[in-house]
């Protein structure tokens, strides 16, 4: 054998056996990881434009990181290396790593960025942060762990049939976010200019966060129209204004069919969106409910209506926070300082009238409470209508069931406070309100 022979021979140094190795295989593991990434990547995209309104920087943030995310998932399902899966890895990370400054940490300024993305799931960014646990995890194990050139027919199928299920979740969960997180940019923007143009207003600002509210006019009002504030359901975490779209899938028909009857017999409807939990923790709901009748108040010359008749009309948990603007006193933070929060009759349908009693209920019920309210009892006791039953309540409808809403009625009665029950159907509803704002 010659020197040259001799000198090919000789075993490839380090990086060369490293750089040799064969691509990764596209299986289950990688597969699952990647769509993890892309789905946090895309839903963390779809808040972007709702963002952009608020502040452009941290809109531009976002949109980097989101695309640049996106570039990862791609190279690595198009060339599944060690260094492409790193590479996906790291954007997954920083992903991770900014919810963690902005959200549990608080550290960057002026307000919370992920507000815009919890507008009608309250835990987007739960999601999406959990979305990029998975892909940084998967993608991490992935591109350390030795690789296999053939694996065996049943050895992949194996791991395909683990992983099917974890697949299905990250897609769904993925869709869902992104649905979720992209319905903000529907719709008409919020205006802070009252006038007959926009039907759309800026109601309140708290912590930044502009919160939309949608009036409805009368088709004929010669004098200031009365006014009923609808309150959505969701469990204080789901929801959100609109009467169509993912946030009005619990109670979109039957608040259409309410306030078309409303209008039509000379009554205002507002619809407003309210921060949610866990993004925005009790008493935030509350408070923002009470904001909004401070600010119909404030503006009633301008939006044409009349100050000393407005009520509040909520389904589930909007039920719930339709009584305790009825009965709670207080929560009165934020703008229109010295203007009065007072309803002048109330609709609670099928609305919860008490947390602090978990006898009897079911493990998702006690779960959604939780997530909405957490465990400290001097909160459950504050977030129950029933606390607050005594005298000076205005007229209450109250219908639908709920859960001790029977036990209030009965304490409002006990208190000399006017209350009706019945089924809650649309003319139920419409007929107490007109009558009641007359």
């Amino acid at each position: 054998m010659t020197a040259v022979d001799r000198q090919w021979a000789r075993p490839l140094p380090a990086t060369s056996r490293y750089d040799a190795t064969p691509p990764l295989r596209r299986g289950a593991l990688l597969v699952t990881a990647s769509l993890a990434a892309l789905s946090g990547a895309v839903t963390t995209a779809a808040a972007v434009p709702a963002l952009w309104r608020l502040w452009q920087l941290y809109a531009m943030l976002f949109g980097v990181f989101a695309a640049v995310e996106i570039v990862a998932v791609a190279a690595v399902l198009g060339w599944p290396t060690r260094k492409t899966a790193h590479f996906a890895a790291l954007t997954a990370a920083v992903a991770l790593a900014l919810w963690v400054v902005s959200r549990p940490l608080g550290l960057l300024a002026r307000f919370d960025p992920w507000q815009p993305a919890d507008t009608v799931v309250g835990f987007t960014d739960y999601v999406i942060a959990g979305l990029q646990f998975v892909a940084l995890f998967g993608l991490l194990v992935v591109a350390r762990r030795r690789a296999h050139p053939r694996p065996s027919t049943l050895r992949r199928v194996s791991a395909w049939i683990v992983l099917f299920p974890v697949l299905l979740l990250v897609l769904a969960t993925g869709t869902a976010g992104a649905v979720a997180a992209g319905d903000g940019v529907t719709g008409t923007n919020a205006s802070t200019l009252l006038d007959s143009t926009s039907s759309t207003v800026e109601y309140c600002r708290p912590a930044g966060i502009p919160l939309a509210m949608d009036v409805y006019q009368p088709r004929t009002s010669a004098t200031p129209a009365p006014v009923v504030l609808y309150l959505h359901g969701g469990g204080l975490f789901l929801g959100n204004r609109k009467p169509a779209g993912p946030g009005a899938l619990l109670d979109g028909p039957r608040f259409t069919a309410v306030r078309d009857a409303l209008t039509a017999r000379g009554v205002a409807v507002a619809s407003i969106d309210y921060r949610l939990a866990p993004a925005a923790p009790w008493p935030a709901p509350l408070a923002d409910t009470k904001c909004a009748v401070r600010f119909l108040a404030a503006n009633a010359t301008a939006l044409h209506l009349d100050p000393a008749r407005i009520a509040a009309w909520g389904t589930g948990t909007g039920g719930t926070l339709a009584a305790l603007l009825g009965t709670a006193p207080g929560f009165d933070a934020g703008q229109y300082a010295g203007v009065p929060s007072t309803v002048h009759a109330v609709v609670a349908l099928a609305a919860p009238a008490d947390f602090t009693d978990f006898t009897g209920l079911d493990a998702v019920t006690r779960a959604s409470i939780l997530l909405a309210l957490g465990r400290a009892p001097a909160t459950l006791r504050e977030a129950s209508p029933l606390t607050y039953a005594g005298p000076g309540a205005p007229p209450f409808l109250l219908a639908g069931g709920g859960r001790k809403s029977a036990e209030y009625a009965n304490r409002l009665r006990a208190a000399g406070d006017p209350v009706t029950t019945g089924d809650g159907g649309p003319a139920e509803v419409t007929d107490f309100l007109v009558t009641a704002l007359r």
